[in-house]
């Protein structure tokens, strides 16, 4: 049996994200947004994504990690990715945070 050649493109991760981006973006509801990532990810990503965005309040509003734990019962670890994320990576914690006008962050204030 013959066989056909198949050409696979390579892979570029920033056109995928931003690709993936865009079909985010056209959704133009929660309900639809929603809907789009249970298709999307398996049930142990969304709740890795939706405990990562439990405690940003937290994180912003400088609570220490133990006690985001305890009131959250995410990982430590993953408190601190998430904080690290907060203070180093792209904004969109923060800016998501700023637009649902969660409380911003104490540390530094008297």
């Amino acid at each position: 049996m013959k066989q056909r050649e198949v050409t696979v493109l390579p892979y570029d991760a920033e056109t995928a994200i931003s690709a993936l981006a865009e079909a985010m973006n056209a959704c133009t509801s929660a309900a639809e947004i929603r809907a789009f990532l249970v298709d999307l990810c398996t049930p142990a990503e969304l709740e890795a994504m939706a405990d990562r965005w439990r405690v940003v309040p937290h994180l912003l509003l400088g609570e220490p990690y133990r006690e985001v734990h305890e009131r959250t019962a995410v990982s430590v670890t993953t408190i601190g990715r998430v904080a690290r994320t907060l203070e180093r990576g792209a904004g969109g914690y923060a800016n998501a945070a700023s637009r649902l006008r969660l409380p911003a962050s104490t540390e530094g204030k008297s």
